[in-house]
């Protein structure tokens, strides 16, 4: 039987686990950052759905060196207090995961370095070194979202779930947890979140999951 956790907290990834927005990152190095912000202003503006958004700024990253996921990776910053957070609620006996609409070519390495114990996102179609322009697989949405968040939680025996995110694509999973926490999130997640963190750290999260940072050294 595998281990049973205590707790797990679910975090999305852009502007949330990190302080940037990857597609963003990976459009400025295409030279289509314009392109790419317009079409998340008509995905905000109810013109397009999180899929018909993601497959057309994906489509404009065609033909990118996939060199670029090492570029992007060294300019993520992780927001302040996520280590402390992730430390503390291991020394508690949970479990922490982060979930994203970004790609899984950049969390993947970030997730293993963090030590999380379960993260999904988008993959990246790559051929020859380039990117096709496509998502491969399924799509990582807000059901997809909040699928993990329940998968995971069964899987590990959580007896509690906590759900941390800041936009749209996270309030399925945020409705589905526990506890949830909308972090420097847009008025409409703030609207329907348990309890709402203005950023820019992760710290005040040990506190109302009742860790202490002194687990750290346990």
């Amino acid at each position: 039987m595998g281990r049973v956790t205590r707790v797990i907290v679910v975090l999305d990834v852009d502007s949330t686990l990190i302080q940037q927005e990857v597609v963003d990152l990976l459009a400025e190095h295409a030279g289509v950052g314009a392109q790419v912000a317009a079409v998340t202003e008509s995905a905000m503006r109810g013109e397009l759905d999180f899929a018909a958004s993601l497959a057309r700024r994906v489509a404009l990253l065609e033909g990118l060196p996939d060199s670029v996921f090492e570029e992007v990776g060294a300019r993520i910053t992780v927001t302040p207090g996520v280590p402390e957070l992730i430390a503390a609620v291991h020394g508690a006996g949970g479990a922490v995961a982060a979930v994203s609409g970004g790609f899984r070519q950049v969390l993947d390495p970030l997730a293993r370095r963090l030590g999380l114990d379960r993260w999904r996102a988008n993959d990246l179609g790559v051929d020859r070194g380039r990117l096709t322009g496509r998502v491969e697989g399924p799509v990582i949405d807000a059901e997809a979202k909040r699928a993990a968040l329940e998968e995971w939680a069964a899987e590990l025996g959580a007896r509690t779930t906590v759900a941390i995110g800041d936009g749209a694509n996270d309030l399925l999973m945020m409705g589905a947890a526990d506890l949830s926490i909308a972090f420097a999130a847009k008025p409409a997640v703030r609207a329907r979140a348990d309890v709402v963190l203005p950023g820019p750290s992760m710290r005040p999260v040990l506190a109302l999951l009742g860790v202490d940072q002194a687990l750290v050294s346990r």
